[in-house]
């Protein structure tokens, strides 16, 4: 009984110096002295954290197929869009009633959010909703306008 005591008393000592700022070499490093009397077992529970919250990627919309649409600002008229769609990348090409001309696009879909353009030529952004989709375009010469599709 007296070694148990002693063990714990100098634990406890050693445990206040070193909250009152003495460092380990200022100590004496306690001794442990078995006992097989006694068997005793001092446990300290560990705190757990918790895992930080996700935010479930929203999936791009569903936009591959055929849409007609029309747009209106800088340049007026109507427009065709055939879309292949990989994931978040859309691909295909669009046809304009004026200028009257055919590109090839490409773009990416963020959720609803799109954004699809052909080099040196008009650059579009919108949104997606079921089975329509419109926003705003720029043309690299400056200007642009409005643009609506629906799918065909």
């Amino acid at each position: 009984m007296i070694r148990m005591t002693l063990s714990v008393t100098a634990l406890l000592g050693a445990a206040w110096l070193t909250g009152c700022g003495a460092s380990p070499s200022d100590t004496p490093a306690p001794t442990a002295i078995a006992n097989a009397s006694a068997n005793t077992s001092v446990s300290t529970p560990t705190p757990t954290a918790s895992a930080p919250a996700t935010i479930a990627a929203v999936p791009a919309a569903q936009v591959a197929g055929a849409w007609s649409g029309q747009y209106s600002g800088v340049y007026s008229g109507t427009f065709t869009l055939t879309w292949n769609q990989t994931g978040s990348s859309v691909n295909g090409s669009i046809t304009l009633s004026s200028p009257a001309k055919t590109y090839s696009i490409s773009g990416n879909l963020v959720g609803n959010a799109i954004t699809f353009g052909a080099v040196a030529a008009v650059n579009y952004t919108g949104t997606v909703s079921g089975s329509s989709m419109s926003g705003t375009y720029a043309v690299p010469t400056g200007g642009g306008g409005n643009w609506s599709a629906n799918k065909s």
